[in-house]
């Protein structure tokens, strides 16, 4: 680091500038356990579609039913899966965007005066 010299003291710059530690952007257990209830959810409604709409289709046949069923589950668990880590992504990106020592400060001059 470079200092500067003069007659009595050295000075440094940023001396005493702390920088924040890494941080992770991992979900916590919640939003994890939320994420997967969704994607069961997602999955077995999506079966139901599936098997409803196959059996009003094709009324004679439990195989295609059952293919139905089948494909609707895996279709949408996927679609939800998606859904579900694209905002366990953007959540994480959002908690780290906040500056680690702006966390003691109000965010907003409405929550100063309170």
């Amino acid at each position: 680091m470079t200092s500067i010299r003069t007659s009595e003291y050295d000075i440094e710059p940023f001396h005493d500038l702390v920088a924040p530690g890494p941080q992770t952007p991992q979900p916590n257990q919640a939003a994890r356990f939320i994420a997967l209830c969704s994607i069961l959810l997602g999955g077995l409604l999506g079966g139901l579609i599936g098997y409803g709409t196959t059996d009003i289709m094709v009324p004679d046949s439990p195989v295609i039913a059952a293919l139905g069923l089948l494909v609707g589950a895996v279709g949408c668990a996927i679609g939800v899966g998606i859904v579900a880590r694209l905002a366990i992504l953007a959540m994480g990106e959002w908690k780290m965007s906040v500056h680690p020592e702006a966390k003691d400060q109000p965010s907003t001059p409405s929550d100063a005066s309170d």
